[in-house]
């Protein structure tokens, strides 16, 4: 078994939190292990806590569309949530339940080490933008560490707000450009560390 697996596994029998009482499947994610990108959501809805899948319903079905934009597949990305069990009555998670469930986000960063991080919506997003309003950073990335960060509106919200859909369109379209550009910098700096002469070549100057 994968460390990912490991992970999904510990996450289908957690009971961390209430949230584990009311579920019908938790949602670990779904996505391969060798993910250049790495989304992160809010929360399971309904749809998701019946087939324990990551946006599976309409909200799903955009962000597929979504993901094309920017020119990746569905299939070549990893999709989980900030927590991994529905709120009931699909409520805004509260802070314990993230809290309880970041352990596992954590991990399952640490086991795909992602190039890209795609926060959906402002509970994801407060993980690395804290006291951020997502109107005024939507779509900016940022560098944390290694990797590149990019806030973005939760797909939910143009089913909601008809007028988000083009603005969320259109930070997707420059998804695909911010994908290139961290690419470019890990393979330029991957060409660095290998003309760097080795420590044993460095103590052959003195």
């Amino acid at each position: 078994m994968s460390l990912l697996s490991e992970i999904a596994a510990e996450i289908r029998v957690c009971t961390l939190c209430e949230l584990s009482q009311s579920r019908t499947n938790a949602v670990p994610g779904a996505g391969p292990e060798d993910a250049e990108v790495f989304f992160i959501g809010e929360a399971p809805g309904r749809n998701e806590d019946q087939q324990g899948l990551p946006f599976v319903g309409a909200s799903g079905e955009f962000l597929t569309k979504l993901i094309r934009r920017a020119g990746c597949e569905r299939s070549e990305v990893f999709i989980t949530n900030v927590v991994k069990c529905r709120p009931p009555g699909n409520r805004d998670p509260m802070p314990d339940e993230i809290a309880a469930c970041a352990p596992y986000l954590d991990r399952q960063i640490a086991a795909i080490d992602p190039l890209v991080i795609v926060t959906l919506g402002r509970f994801s997003m407060a993980r690395y933008f804290p006291n951020e309003r997502i109107s005024r950073i939507h779509g900016r990335p940022k560098k944390v560490g290694r990797r590149t960060v990019v806030p973005m509106y939760h797909p939910a919200a143009a089913l909601h707000q008809n007028a988000l859909r083009s603005v969320i369109e259109e930070d997707f379209d420059q998804l695909g450009k911010i994908i290139a550009r961290a690419r470019a910098e890990r393979d330029k700096e991957a060409a660095a560390d290998e003309d760097a002469p080795s420590s044993h070549e460095q103590m052959k100057l003195f």
